[in-house]
């Protein structure tokens, strides 16, 4: 029976509160809604499904269900039970083995099967087993690691099948205990039968150079391996008495060699060596790292500390924006060059530069301008008058939600994970918002450290209030046991991961902070109260001194620091920042609309001292000379030769809306572009002509965008309720034999899927179809033809008949039947 339809019928023989659980664990089967059962298998048994639900495998699951895979065959239909995979597990327990394999029942990864031909009756009486077809795909070629058997290596290598004979032939005339081949396939299975037992590898290493054990140790978790001149020639009949141990397995078929840098350890030798079993570290306990401890109090001041800072250089960072955009490189992104001129205004290094602009992009806070091509801040941004503890969760929910990753900035571009080839040269590194540091994982992979150090601090939480210190490795090892088929993902991010959530304060000190462990429990309310109540209040006040200087007793207020950015110039670092005064802040100040007045009636307000007389001089003089020349903007202008119509217009009620102002008698200027002046014009039921090329080729004008605040929602691991009820109203209803297990519908999914796998079923086998084609012209016919391979949605064939090839789109075949059926 086909795969698909067994487990169909296993799925519509389960009660509804299996399937509520199935499509909790697996909710892309129900997105969309599927109609019969007959889909849901499909849609199941489909890799990208199948991957999907390893994903979120733990180590022993991804043990049980590889180890498995191993002992049966989907092809003819070989199946396992519990038992025999147990005995392939050393550690592991029968009624552990069966309970996990009841579980990869309940997630549809295996069905139930009949047991393999032959099987005596007591043993036949236990569930035996079957994965999901597409899963040989998913895992790979090196499942648990292991080879591929020495068979197979020779049907796929064919410099290893021309060497085979010859190998097992050198290997018999020198005395070794192995049958003589005569054709490939003979010498594949000689050398199969002769590693066949940890005893016999035994022997066979018993003369072996002494660093062989030591090479093969590297095998012992990964099949292949990197070796220079991997095809050169070996043999045992002209081996010297120095051999080296890479040439004495190759000599002996012991590796086999896969191009002229790669060698595989083959199936057989590399389940020797383990002895005989194929998983040897099977454990139900997560590893417990080696920690070390922090105080609360020592980690509660450092995450306020990191977030207090953060806040203000993001604040100094959108006032530098402000005042001069950010330019972009020709092929995206912020340049080095911008990128140090912004951390020297911060007075930090280029990499907490890069990493604050790319927390300010992701947050919106900066955007990019199309018409200037550079990064600037919105007119009207909110975050800079929220408290202090809105801002920081403002910034968390953005960095949550993206999928950007800041510290991907300043790796090599060819290197970086996620990166896309030949987006640049080789050896250029990741811009500043430049579109090489997406990662579309990224929102998956933070919330899972996040509940990774939630998980390990709860582990090992002591009563004296400590808090283990936890680095990228304990992370590392407890994701790789949690989710072993995403620890590539979570190696290339982790520590930039850490780096950003140090930043903003959900770790201090190395420990998952209070804040943290809010957000890894989706509590974010919660960690605004926490803040709140332990965040320093900001100060409304600096202390000004005769050097011309003002100094921050603290941290400053978002509005007060905004103002002092735009009169005084900031040095130093941390809280206690020093603002000089000088004749070019005070003229940037009142560039900003403060008189001589007013700036220092501002000064007085905020000033724990008085205003020095040095400083008061200062801003008096400075004020006294400036203002002599005046610019104004204009963006359009009106010519007139009839006075009194443009005094009218000008004491018109449409002036102000304008921006009118005169520059001589025939003369008015507006800020308004244009093509809207003559529009406004014209409403008033006057004829003006628009000159110059504004005419034809209008400046596109920035719309407005208000600023809205970022809201991070935590992945959703589960289909809405109301969602699963109507999937199991639709797949009850439709019933059996609806398109379901006794047929299924052309073109539908199920049919799809069905006819996928019959063909990848034959290529395996080799196996003569039964092909129903449709031509161009609608008509169709029977063929019986022998499928080699299929990519692309085209399928290759041999016609027996004809003795041809041809190549056939997949879209024109309705219907597939093996001819031939193997005996079970």
């Amino acid at each position: 029976m086909s795969l698909i339809r067994a487990l169909g019928k296993d799925l519509e023989a389960r009660s509804d509160d299996s399937l509520r659980a199935l499509f909790a664990a697996r909710p892309d089967l129900i997105t969309p809604s599927v109609p019969d059962f007959a889909a849901l298998a499909a849609r199941a048994s489909s890799r990208v499904s199948v991957q999907r639900a390893l994903e979120r495998l733990n180590k022993p699951h991804m043990q049980v269900l590889e180890t498995l895979h191993l002992c049966t065959n989907t092809d003819t239909g070989h199946s396992a039970s519990a038992e025999a995979v147990h005995k392939l597990i050393h550690g592991s327990t029968l009624a552990t083995v069966d309970g996990i394999l009841a579980g990869l029942q309940e997630l549809g990864l295996v069905h139930p099967a009949a047991p393999p031909h032959g099987t005596p009756p007591p043993a036949a009486s236990q569930p035996y087993y079957l994965p999901v077809g597409s899963l040989k795909d998913v895992v790979g070629i090196y499942p648990a690691g292991l080879g591929r058997s020495y068979t197979e290596l020779v049907r796929l290598q064919p410099a290893f099948a021309q060497r085979a004979v010859q190998l097992v032939s050198e290997l018999h005339r020198s005395g070794f205990a192995i049958h003589d081949a005569t054709t490939p396939m003979e010498a594949a299975l000689a050398l199969q039968h002769w590693t066949s037992s940890p005893e016999a590898l035994q022997d066979i290493l018993a003369g072996a150079p002494e660093r062989t054990t030591a090479l093969l140790a590297r095998f012992r978790n990964w099949a292949m391996g990197a070796v220079p001149q991997a095809q050169r020639k070996a043999s045992v009949t002209t081996e010297a008495a120095d051999v080296g141990p890479v040439d004495w397995l190759l000599a002996r078929g012991l590796l086999v060699p896969l191009d002229a840098a790669h060698v595989e350890l083959p199936h057989s030798v590399g389940l020797a060596l383990r002895g005989g079993a194929i998983i040897n570290d099977f454990t139900l306990s997560p590893p417990v790292p080696e920690l070390g401890r922090t105080t609360a109090a020592l980690r509660r001041n450092a995450a306020l500390s990191a977030i207090s800072e953060t806040l203000r250089l993001v604040s100094e960072l959108l006032h530098a924006v402000r005042e001069q955009p950010l330019a972009t490189l020709r092929s995206g992104g912020v340049g080095v060059r911008e990128v140090r001129r912004v951390a020297e205004h911060l007075r930090t290094d280029q990499s907490a530069a890069g990493l604050l602009l790319e927390l300010c992009g992701l947050a919106g806070l900066i955007r990019l301008d199309v018409d200037s091509s550079s990064w600037v801040q919105p007119p009207e941004l909110e975050w800079l008058v929220l408290p202090r503890q809105e801002q920081w969760l403002w910034l968390v929910n953005a960095w949550l939600a993206s999928e950007r990753v800041p510290s991907m900035v300043g790796q090599p571009v060819n290197s970086a994970p996620g990166a896309a080839a030949g987006r640049s040269a080789a050896g250029t590194t990741i811009a500043a918002l430049a579109a090489g540091a997406q990662r579309p994982d990224a929102p998956v992979v933070r919330k899972r450290i996040l509940e990774i150090l939630h998980e390990l601090t709860q582990e090992v939480s002591a009563s004296d209030g400590t808090a283990p210190v936890l680095d990228a490795a304990a992370v590392l090892q407890r994701a790789e046991w949690s989710q072993p088929r995403m620890a590539r993902r979570f190696s290339s991010l982790i520590r930039g991961v850490l780096a950003e959530a140090e930043l903003l304060g959900l770790v201090g000190s190395g420990a998952l902070s209070q804040l943290g462990s809010a957000f890894a429990e989706d509590n974010p309310d919660a960690a605004l109260a926490i803040l709140g109540e332990h965040l320093p209040a900001a100060l409304n006040h600096v202390l000004l001194q005769a050097d011309l200087t003002a100094v921050a007793p603290g941290y400053l207020t978002p509005a007060l620091t905004e103002k002092l950015l735009a009169m005084a110039d900031a040095e130093g670092q941390g809280p206690a920042t020093t603002y000089r005064f000088s004749a070019a802040s005070v003229k940037r100040a009142l560039d900003h609309g403060y008189d001589a007045a007013g700036l220092l009636r501002f000064l007085r307000e905020h000033s724990a001292t008085a205003v020095p007389q040095p400083l008061e001089y200062l801003v008096e003089d400075t004020a006294s000379r400036h203002g002599r020349l005046r610019v104004g903007q204009a963006a359009s202008f009106i010519q007139s030769d009839d006075e009194a119509a443009l005094r009218e217009l000008l004491a018109g009620p449409k002036a102000a809306q304008l921006g009118l102002a005169r520059l001589s008698p025939t003369v008015l200027t507006s800020s308004s572009p244009p093509r809207e002046l003559a529009a406004a014009l014209r409403s008033l039921g006057l004829s003006p002509s628009v000159d110059g090329a504004e005419a034809a080729h209008p400046r596109r004008a920035v719309p407005g965008q208000e600023s809205t605040r970022p809201v991070y929602t935590a992945p959703r691991m589960a289909p809405p309720a109301e969602d699963v009820e109507a999937q199991l109203a639709v797949l009850r209803k439709a019933g059996p034999g609806v398109g379901h297990l006794s047929g299924t519908a052309a073109g539908s999914e199920a049919a799809t899927q069905l006819g996928l796998e019959a063909l990848q079923r034959a290529i395996r086998l080799k196996q003569r179809i039964h092909m129903n084609v449709v031509d161009s012209l609608g008509n169709a016919s029977l063929e019986i033809v022998v499928p080699l391979s299929v990519s692309g949605g085209r399928v290759r064939v041999f016609d027996p008949v004809k003795d041809t090839e041809r190549v056939l789109s997949v879209h024109r075949i309705i219907d597939i039947e093996a001819a031939e059926e193997l005996r079970q």
